[in-house]
C-alpha cells in the first residue's frame, strides 16, 4: 500500500456491535465508528441481511439503468428531508464534488457570466479530490497540488462580519459543515447558519451544507440542518449513511437538480444495489423516534463522563461538538498531544479518534449499548493515566 496513511499495528478482522477483535484476538471497544461511519456498528443483523439479499440478486448494472434499490433509496432521502432530487456516488467527497460542480453549474444556467465565486471557511474538510481539498480550510491538504480550481475564497468560521463582507453578487454558493469534524469538532453557531441562508437569498447564491459527518442521525436527528432549522439549497451525505457500506448522495431542491441535465456529471458505482438496499435500511432504523432520542441520551451520559475524567485529570477543557460527534479538547501541558493519547487507548483497548492535534474525537455507534460505554470509558481512564504519567517522565 502507498504510504500516504500511517496504519496502527493492529489489524481488526472482526466486529460485533461496538467490539472489534484484532488478528491476536484481543477485544477493543469502538468510540470511533470508522470516523463516524459505522452508525449502527459492526456486523448489524438487518444490515447484513439487507446485503446478503441483494447480491443474490444484482450486484451492478450501471448507470443507464435505475435500479429498484437505488430508485427506494431516492425516495426514502426525498420523503425524509427538504429535497425533491438525489445523486448518488460512493463517497463524501464525490458527493461534495458533485455538489461543487451542480452550484457552478446553476449559476451558469440562470444568473450572469463571473457569478463563479465559492464561499468556504478555514479548518474546513470537504474531501480529498482536487475541487473538494481547494474548498476545505486547511492548507496542508492542498500543498503541493497546484494549479488548485480558482474562485474559492476561505473565511473564518463563525464570523459574520467577515462572512458578510465577503459576500457579493458573484458568489454562487457558500459550502460549510455544521459541525468541523476533521477541523475540531467545532459546531456552527445558529445565528452563523441562518445569517449563511439570509445572504445566499439576498444575492441568488445556494447554501451547501456538508453534512457527510453529521448526517444520519448523529447529531440527534437525521441531518443536522433540522436541529438549526436552516434549510440548504443542496446537502451531501455520506460515512452513516451506508452504515460502513460505501454509499453517498447529493441532495437538492428540484430547481437546482435541473442544471445537471443529461451528461453534465456521473459516476459508474454511484447508486449500486447493494449500497443502496443497506443504506434504505440504515435510514429505516436510524430515522426511528427511540434511535434519535437515544442519541441524545448517550450524549449526555459520556459527555458527563468525559466531564468528570477532564477535571480529576485536569487533561480536557472544552468538550465540543453535537449529538454523538464530540470533541475532547485538551489542556496544557497536553496540547498538540491528542495522537499520542489515542495511542494510549488503543493500548488499553479502546478505539477513538483525532480531530487535530489538540482534540481527542469521539463518534461511536448511535446504538452502543451502556455496558460497553461504561466499559470504554473505564479503558480511556487508564489510558488516561498512563498517557499523565508517560507526559510527566
Amino acid at each position: 500500500m502507498m504510504p500516504n496513511y500511517a496504519p496502527a499495528a493492529v489489524i481488526p478482522v472482526r466486529g460485533s456491535g461496538s467490539r472489534m477483535w484484532d488478528q491476536e484476538d484481543r477485544e477493543y471497544i469502538d468510540f470511533g465508528g470508522g470516523i463516524a461511519v459505522n452508525a449502527l456498528g459492526h456486523a448489524h443483523p438487518d444490515l447484513v441481511a439487507a446485503l446478503t439479499k441483494q447480491a443474490g440478486r444484482l450486484w451492478h448494472t450501471s448507470n443507464v439503468l435505475a435500479t429498484e434499490p437505488a430508485l427506494e433509496l431516492a425516495r426514502r432521502l426525498v420523503e425524509l428531508t427538504f429535497a425533491d432530487k438525489v445523486f448518488f456516488s460512493n463517497s463524501g467527497a464525490e458527493a461534495n464534488e458533485a455538489a461543487l460542480k451542480l452550484a457552478r453549474r446553476y449559476a451558469f444556467d440562470h444568473h450572469h457570466k463571473g457569478k463563479e465565486r465559492i464561499l468556504a471557511f478555514d479548518n474546513a474538510f470537504h474531501g480529498r479530490t482536487l475541487f473538494t481539498v481547494t474548498a476545505g480550510g486547511q492548507a496542508s491538504y492542498r500543498e503541493g497540488f497546484g494549479p488548485l480550481p480558482g474562485a474559492i475564497e476561505h473565511l473564518p468560521f463563525n464570523d459574520i462580519g467577515a462572512l458578510s463582507e465577503a459576500f457579493d453578487k458573484d458568489v454562487c454558493a457558500v459550502i460549510v459543515e455544521p459541525v468541523q469534524g476533521e477541523g475540531g469538532v467545532t459546531a456552527a453557531d445558529k445565528a452563523f447558519l441562518e445569517t449563511i441562508r439570509r445572504l445566499c437569498d439576498e444575492h441568488d447564491a445556494l447554501l451547501i451544507l456538508d453534512e457527510v459527518q453529521t448526517g444520519v442521525g448523529r447529531v440527534g436527528t437525521l441531518y443536522a440542518y433540522q436541529s438549526y432549522g436552516v434549510t440548504p439549497d443542496i446537502l451531501t451525505t455520506a460515512k452513516g449513511l451506508g452504515g460502513g457500506f460505501p454509499v453517498a448522495a447529493t441532495l437538492s431542491t428540484g430547481t437546482v437538480a435541473e442544471s445537471l441535465k443529461v451528461g453534465t456529471h456521473g459516476s459508474t458505482w454511484g447508486g449500486n444495489p447493494m449500497g443502496c438496499a443497506v443504506a434504505s435500511t440504515v435510514l429505516d432504523i436510524v430515522s426511528t423516534d427511540a434511535v434519535l432520542a437515544g442519541v441524545s441520551e448517550r450524549r449526555q451520559q459520556i459527555e458527563g463522563a468525559l466531564r468528570a475524567l477532564g477535571d480529576k485529570y485536569g487533561i480536557f477543557g472544552e468538550i465540543r461538538g453535537l449529538g454523538l460527534l464530540m470533541g475532547c479538547v485538551l489542556n496544557e501541558p497536553w496540547e498538540s498531544k491528542a495522537r499520542d493519547l489515542m495511542r494510549a487507548a488503543q493500548d488499553e483497548g479502546v478505539f477513538v479518534l483525532v480531530a487535530g492535534a489538540s482534540v481527542l474525537r469521539i463518534a461511536p455507534s448511535l446504538i452502543i449499548p451502556e455496558r460497553d460505554i461504561a466499559e470504554g470509558l473505564e479503558r480511556l481512564e487508564r489510558a488516561i493515566v498512563r498517557f499523565c504519567a508517560a507526559d510527566k517522565n
